[in-house]
């Protein structure tokens, strides 16, 4: 359960408040989740319970994800890693992101906000609290963030709501498998994307 203290106005949107204020993202609402108007930052949870949480989302396999070569050794940002709790105080989502860089084959580095994984319980699952995290961080690296995104996962979703992009990563390589139209990236206000990047990811030194 999480607390019920000072931490609950940390990040205060009622559904309508969020819509509002993002328009034309995701509506991340339905009927079962409009009651949710907060989000925690991540490290007002225990370690354990984030584990707990992200085994019950993707497995106790997870750990050789290739998303986890790319930031080995890193820890994620607290101002853009997210707890989210439902109506009665039970944490049932989250969204984590690291420090990474693109190492350029004429090694340059370009440091890079890798944003994931986005996890939520699996009964909980299409709710809409994924698109809730999502469009709360995307918000604040709009505003705070000072290197682009990138992110593993389904360029038509990403593309779509949050114009995450595989256009620019085409010369990028990952130190593992994955299929490079996933390979997505997105820059924000005052830290664009270079064009025809070639290098490999990994953690951010």
């Amino acid at each position: 359960m999480l607390p019920c203290d000072a931490r609950r106005i940390i990040f205060p949107f009622a559904a309508r408040a969020l819509k509002g204020a993002a328009p034309g993202r995701s509506c991340p609402f339905t009927d079962r989740t409009a009651s949710v108007t907060t989000l925690f930052p991540l490290h007002s949870q225990s370690e354990p319970a984030i584990d707990a949480l992200l085994d019950a989302a993707f497995g106790t396999d997870r750990h050789g994800r290739t998303a986890y070569a790319i930031r080995t050794g890193m820890r994620w940002l607290p101002e853009f890693s997210y707890a989210l709790a439902d109506g009665a105080g039970a944490f049932v989502g989250l969204l984590q992101s690291w420090p990474v860089a693109l190492v350029g084959d004429d090694g340059v580095v370009t440091p890079l906000i890798m944003v994931g994984p986005v996890a939520v319980l699996p009964a909980r699952q299409g709710e809409g609290f994924g698109k809730l995290l999502m469009d709360r961080l995307i918000t604040d690296a709009d505003t705070s963030a000072d290197a682009p995104l990138m992110m593993i996962g389904d360029p038509e979703y990403y593309g779509r709501f949050w114009g995450f992009s595989a256009d620019l990563t085409k010369g990028w390589r990952a130190p593992g498998q994955v299929e490079q139209r996933r390979l997505l990236a997105r820059s924000v206000p005052g830290s664009a994307l270079p064009a025809l990047l070639s290098g490999v990811l990994g953690p951010r030194k």
